[in-house]
Protein backbone atom coordinates (compact mmCIF):
# COMPACT_ATOMS: atom_id res chain seq x y z
CA UNK A 1 0.00 0.00 0.00
CA UNK A 2 1.56 3.58 -1.13
CA UNK A 3 2.59 5.35 2.22
CA UNK A 4 0.46 8.34 0.54
CA UNK A 5 -2.74 5.98 1.26
CA UNK A 6 -3.90 6.14 4.52
CA UNK A 7 -4.68 2.40 5.17
CA UNK A 8 -8.72 2.13 5.30
CA UNK A 9 -10.62 0.56 8.35
CA UNK A 10 -11.73 -3.15 7.91
CA UNK A 11 -15.28 -2.84 8.54
CA UNK A 12 -17.36 -6.27 8.94
CA UNK A 13 -20.38 -6.24 6.97
CA UNK A 14 -22.95 -8.15 9.29
CA UNK A 15 -19.88 -9.25 11.03
CA UNK A 16 -18.05 -11.47 8.92
CA UNK A 17 -20.90 -12.26 6.60
CA UNK A 18 -18.84 -14.81 3.93
CA UNK A 19 -17.56 -16.62 6.85
CA UNK A 20 -20.54 -17.00 8.94
CA UNK A 21 -24.35 -16.43 9.55
CA UNK A 22 -25.12 -12.63 9.27
CA UNK A 23 -25.74 -10.83 12.28
CA UNK A 24 -25.13 -13.22 14.84
CA UNK A 25 -23.22 -12.99 17.95
CA UNK A 26 -20.97 -15.73 16.15
CA UNK A 27 -20.38 -13.79 12.83
CA UNK A 28 -19.05 -10.23 15.12
CA UNK A 29 -16.64 -12.58 17.11
CA UNK A 30 -15.30 -14.04 14.04
CA UNK A 31 -14.96 -10.27 11.92
CA UNK A 32 -13.44 -9.04 15.63
CA UNK A 33 -10.87 -11.84 15.75
CA UNK A 34 -10.07 -11.65 11.94
CA UNK A 35 -9.28 -8.28 12.86
CA UNK A 36 -12.16 -5.29 11.54
CA UNK A 37 -11.84 -1.98 13.47
CA UNK A 38 -15.16 -1.89 13.07
CA UNK A 39 -18.61 -4.48 12.53
CA UNK A 40 -21.24 -2.97 10.01
CA UNK A 41 -24.98 -4.61 11.34
CA UNK A 42 -29.04 -3.65 11.33
CA UNK A 43 -31.69 -2.81 13.44
CA UNK A 44 -35.49 -3.39 13.44
CA UNK A 45 -37.81 -2.48 16.17
CA UNK A 46 -39.63 -5.91 17.34
CA UNK A 47 -43.42 -5.37 18.25
CA UNK A 48 -42.64 -5.04 22.04
CA UNK A 49 -39.91 -2.34 21.41
CA UNK A 50 -36.79 -4.16 21.31
CA UNK A 51 -33.75 -3.68 19.46
CA UNK A 52 -33.40 -6.72 16.61
CA UNK A 53 -30.26 -7.15 14.65
CA UNK A 54 -31.35 -8.56 11.34
CA UNK A 55 -31.16 -7.19 7.78
CA UNK A 56 -34.34 -8.59 6.71
CA UNK A 57 -37.77 -7.09 7.79
CA UNK A 58 -38.91 -10.69 8.29
CA UNK A 59 -37.42 -13.55 9.88
CA UNK A 60 -38.11 -16.22 6.75
CA UNK A 61 -34.06 -15.65 4.95
CA UNK A 62 -31.88 -15.89 7.77
CA UNK A 63 -33.97 -17.91 10.41
CA UNK A 64 -35.78 -21.48 10.71
CA UNK A 65 -38.94 -18.82 11.79
CA UNK A 66 -41.09 -16.71 9.52
CA UNK A 67 -42.81 -13.91 10.06
CA UNK A 68 -42.14 -9.27 10.09
CA UNK A 69 -40.08 -8.50 13.05
CA UNK A 70 -42.11 -5.69 13.58
CA UNK A 71 -44.70 -7.89 14.42
CA UNK A 72 -43.04 -10.04 16.91
CA UNK A 73 -42.13 -10.22 20.25
CA UNK A 74 -38.67 -10.90 21.17
CA UNK A 75 -39.53 -14.05 23.04
CA UNK A 76 -40.83 -14.88 19.52
CA UNK A 77 -37.98 -14.01 17.76
CA UNK A 78 -35.26 -15.54 20.26
CA UNK A 79 -37.12 -19.50 19.55
CA UNK A 80 -35.55 -19.37 15.81
CA UNK A 81 -32.35 -21.08 14.67
CA UNK A 82 -30.73 -18.02 13.47
CA UNK A 83 -27.05 -20.33 12.18
CA UNK A 84 -28.37 -23.72 11.03
CA UNK A 85 -29.56 -21.83 7.63
CA UNK A 86 -25.81 -21.04 6.72
CA UNK A 87 -23.81 -24.09 7.99
CA UNK A 88 -24.81 -26.95 10.87
CA UNK A 89 -21.71 -25.97 13.00
CA UNK A 90 -23.90 -22.99 13.70
CA UNK A 91 -26.82 -24.44 14.76
CA UNK A 92 -28.23 -22.46 18.20
CA UNK A 93 -27.46 -19.20 17.43
CA UNK A 94 -30.28 -16.50 17.95
CA UNK A 95 -31.03 -13.55 16.87
CA UNK A 96 -29.61 -10.86 19.12
CA UNK A 97 -30.87 -7.55 19.95
CA UNK A 98 -28.73 -4.59 19.93
CA UNK A 99 -27.48 -4.91 23.67
CA UNK A 100 -25.66 -8.00 23.26
CA UNK A 101 -23.96 -6.85 20.21
CA UNK A 102 -22.44 -3.32 21.99
CA UNK A 103 -21.32 -5.74 25.09
CA UNK A 104 -19.80 -8.11 22.64
CA UNK A 105 -17.93 -5.24 20.99
CA UNK A 106 -15.04 -3.99 22.61
CA UNK A 107 -14.76 0.13 23.32
CA UNK A 108 -12.92 1.91 20.09
CA UNK A 109 -14.46 -0.25 17.76
CA UNK A 110 -16.23 1.71 15.21
CA UNK A 111 -20.41 -0.26 15.55
CA UNK A 112 -22.06 1.00 11.74
CA UNK A 113 -25.86 0.84 13.09
CA UNK A 114 -27.93 0.61 9.97
CA UNK A 115 -31.49 1.50 10.47
CA UNK A 116 -34.02 -0.11 8.48
CA UNK A 117 -37.03 1.34 7.25
CA UNK A 118 -39.69 -1.46 7.60
CA UNK A 119 -42.73 0.03 5.40
CA UNK A 120 -42.05 3.74 6.66
CA UNK A 121 -41.76 2.48 10.30
CA UNK A 122 -37.58 3.54 10.72
CA UNK A 123 -39.06 6.88 12.89
CA UNK A 124 -40.29 4.63 15.52
CA UNK A 125 -36.83 3.41 16.01
CA UNK A 126 -34.92 6.68 16.95
CA UNK A 127 -35.69 7.16 20.42
CA UNK A 128 -35.61 3.48 21.69
CA UNK A 129 -32.42 3.15 19.51
CA UNK A 130 -30.65 6.13 21.01
CA UNK A 131 -31.66 5.10 24.44
CA UNK A 132 -30.20 1.90 24.51
CA UNK A 133 -27.06 3.19 23.06
CA UNK A 134 -26.44 5.93 25.30
CA UNK A 135 -27.62 3.84 28.41
CA UNK A 136 -24.62 1.74 27.62
CA UNK A 137 -22.18 4.73 27.08
CA UNK A 138 -21.46 3.57 23.28
CA UNK A 139 -22.39 6.23 21.40
CA UNK A 140 -18.98 7.96 20.64
CA UNK A 141 -18.06 4.30 18.70
CA UNK A 142 -21.34 4.18 16.79
CA UNK A 143 -22.10 6.02 13.30
CA UNK A 144 -26.03 5.40 12.42
CA UNK A 145 -26.60 5.11 8.53
CA UNK A 146 -29.60 4.54 6.18
CA UNK A 147 -31.00 4.48 2.79
CA UNK A 148 -33.83 6.94 4.75
CA UNK A 149 -32.18 10.22 5.22
CA UNK A 150 -34.84 11.88 6.36
CA UNK A 151 -34.76 9.35 9.41
CA UNK A 152 -31.30 9.83 9.97
CA UNK A 153 -31.99 14.00 10.01
CA UNK A 154 -34.41 13.36 12.19
CA UNK A 155 -31.68 11.35 14.32
CA UNK A 156 -29.47 13.98 13.91
CA UNK A 157 -31.94 16.64 15.13
CA UNK A 158 -32.71 14.42 18.30
CA UNK A 159 -29.30 13.81 19.33
CA UNK A 160 -26.89 16.79 17.74
CA UNK A 161 -23.88 14.42 19.08
CA UNK A 162 -24.92 11.42 16.70
CA UNK A 163 -22.99 10.63 13.94
CA UNK A 164 -25.01 10.20 11.18
CA UNK A 165 -23.73 8.53 7.25
CA UNK A 166 -26.01 8.57 4.27
CA UNK A 167 -26.38 4.67 2.31
CA UNK A 168 -26.93 5.35 -1.55
CA UNK A 169 -27.06 3.40 -4.52
CA UNK A 170 -26.69 6.44 -7.05
CA UNK A 171 -24.04 7.79 -9.66
CA UNK A 172 -24.34 11.19 -7.90
CA UNK A 173 -22.64 14.12 -9.81
CA UNK A 174 -21.55 15.70 -6.46
CA UNK A 175 -21.72 13.49 -3.20
CA UNK A 176 -20.01 15.73 -0.94
CA UNK A 177 -22.49 18.44 -2.28
CA UNK A 178 -25.41 16.01 -1.58
CA UNK A 179 -24.50 15.20 1.81
CA UNK A 180 -24.67 19.25 2.39
CA UNK A 181 -28.07 19.25 1.16
CA UNK A 182 -29.45 17.30 4.19
CA UNK A 183 -29.60 20.54 6.50
CA UNK A 184 -27.63 18.73 9.43
CA UNK A 185 -23.89 17.84 9.97
CA UNK A 186 -23.33 14.28 8.16
CA UNK A 187 -20.58 12.31 9.24
CA UNK A 188 -20.07 9.86 6.48
CA UNK A 189 -21.31 8.45 3.00
CA UNK A 190 -21.79 4.71 2.55
CA UNK A 191 -21.88 4.28 -0.85
CA UNK A 192 -22.30 1.21 -3.70
CA UNK A 193 -18.60 0.67 -4.16
CA UNK A 194 -19.55 0.64 -7.99
CA UNK A 195 -20.91 3.95 -8.25
CA UNK A 196 -17.85 5.66 -6.43
CA UNK A 197 -14.38 7.03 -8.05
CA UNK A 198 -11.03 8.20 -6.77
CA UNK A 199 -12.21 11.60 -7.34
CA UNK A 200 -15.80 11.70 -5.88
CA UNK A 201 -13.56 10.16 -2.69
CA UNK A 202 -11.10 12.82 -2.97
CA UNK A 203 -13.86 15.37 -2.82
CA UNK A 204 -15.02 14.53 0.08
CA UNK A 205 -12.73 13.77 2.23
CA UNK A 206 -11.88 16.94 1.62
CA UNK A 207 -14.92 18.14 2.33
CA UNK A 208 -14.62 16.43 6.14
CA UNK A 209 -16.61 13.21 5.47
CA UNK A 210 -15.39 9.69 6.30
CA UNK A 211 -16.20 7.32 3.04
CA UNK A 212 -17.05 3.52 3.73
CA UNK A 213 -18.39 1.56 0.26
CA UNK A 214 -20.42 -1.28 0.29
CA UNK A 215 -20.58 -4.62 -0.18
CA UNK A 216 -16.81 -5.08 -1.38
CA UNK A 217 -15.70 -8.51 -1.17
CA UNK A 218 -13.68 -9.11 -4.56
CA UNK A 219 -10.06 -8.97 -4.13
CA UNK A 220 -9.62 -6.74 -7.23
CA UNK A 221 -12.42 -4.54 -6.22
CA UNK A 222 -10.96 -4.17 -2.68
CA UNK A 223 -7.48 -2.83 -3.87
CA UNK A 224 -9.58 -0.25 -6.43
CA UNK A 225 -11.49 0.68 -3.50
CA UNK A 226 -7.69 1.23 -1.36
CA UNK A 227 -6.24 3.19 -4.35
CA UNK A 228 -9.08 5.42 -3.88
CA UNK A 229 -8.58 6.60 -0.85
CA UNK A 230 -11.65 5.66 0.76
CA UNK A 231 -11.83 5.90 4.97
CA UNK A 232 -12.67 2.12 5.80
CA UNK A 233 -14.22 -0.66 3.28
CA UNK A 234 -17.26 -2.85 4.20
CA UNK A 235 -16.99 -6.65 3.89
CA UNK A 236 -18.20 -9.85 3.78
CA UNK A 237 -14.48 -11.15 4.49
CA UNK A 238 -12.38 -9.38 7.15
CA UNK A 239 -9.33 -11.18 6.83
CA UNK A 240 -9.22 -11.11 3.23
CA UNK A 241 -9.31 -7.22 3.37
CA UNK A 242 -6.92 -7.65 6.20
CA UNK A 243 -4.75 -9.81 4.22
CA UNK A 244 -4.58 -7.75 1.94
CA UNK A 245 -3.55 -4.51 4.03
CA UNK A 246 -1.09 -6.00 5.92
CA UNK A 247 0.64 -8.24 3.00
Amino acid sequence: MSSTIKRPLVIGHRGAAGEAPENTLASFRLALAQGADGLELDVHLSNDGEIVVCHDATLDRTTDGSGRIGELRLEEIRRCDAGAWFHESFRGERVPVLAEVLELTPPGVLLNIEVKDAEGSAGAIIDPLLERVNRQGRLRDVVFSSFDHKCMRELKRREPTARIGLLYAANLADHAGYAALLGVAVHSLHPDYRLIGRDDVAAAVAAGLCVYPYTVNRIEALRDMIACGVTGIITDFPARLAALLDG
